[in-house]
């Protein structure tokens, strides 16, 4: 039986121009998911955690980086 982690991962959540809402886990290659509402993102968030997390460890043998949350700003840039 294969052995099961707990993992604490920052998530991004921003909404984009359009009302849906995006989620990225930057400590996961690739794993973002989006969805109309809140509910249904923490949904899918889930779903596609798991499955990166399978292709992270299986796959790639890759160990997850457990980084700490500091903190985020929004900055606004002039060209």
């Amino acid at each position: 039986m294969k052995k099961k982690y707990k993992y604490n991962l920052s998530v991004i959540i921003e909404k984009d121009e359009d009302g849906y809402y995006i989620g990225h886990v930057p400590a996961l290659a690739s794993c973002y998911t989006q969805a109309k509402t809140l509910p249904t993102l923490y949904k899918r968030l889930k779903e596609v955690v798991d499955l990166c997390l399978q292709v992270e460890t299986d796959n790639f043998k890759r160990t997850i980086p457990q980084n700490t949350f500091v903190g985020i700003q929004q900055l606004e840039f002039k060209g």
